[in-house]
């Protein structure tokens, strides 16, 4: 059994580790938390937020749109509320059916809707 920290999977973080993993500044995660309302770390008794894993892959997928992909962050709100929605649906149809390759044609199903919506956002 290996003891290298990066193997253990954490139930909370802190929002110094989850800088860490991120690459992300404190300061740009509680900006974060006012501008995107699926990023909403609960607090602990002693007051400091306490980030789940889901926490930390909707940081990184804002990263992504706002650092990567470059939208502005009126863009990035909407493209969660549509990947949200799409996500919601890939999840439901995988766990129904996930041998017979359903997920990856909505996968690839979600990919092409995500480039519409981006192309429409820019025209």
């Amino acid at each position: 059994m290996g003891t290298d920290p990066k193997q253990i999977k954490k139930l909370y973080y802190s929002i110094g580790e989850v800088s860490e993993l991120t690459g992300l500044k404190p300061y740009v995660l509680r900006y974060w938390e006012t501008e995107f309302k699926q990023l909403s770390p609960p607090k602990n008794r002693a007051g400091n937020r306490t980030y789940r894993q889901k926490d930390i892959d909707t940081i990184l997928l804002i990263k992504d749109l706002l650092y990567t992909r470059k939208f502005t962050i009126k863009g990035a709100k909407s493209q969660l509320k549509t990947s949200e929605s799409i996500e919601e649906i890939v999840e439901s149809t995988s766990t129904i059916d996930h041998h017979n390759g359903s997920t990856e044609i909505l996968v690839k199903v979600k990919q092409e809707l995500e480039s519409l919506i981006e192309f429409l956002h820019h025209h």
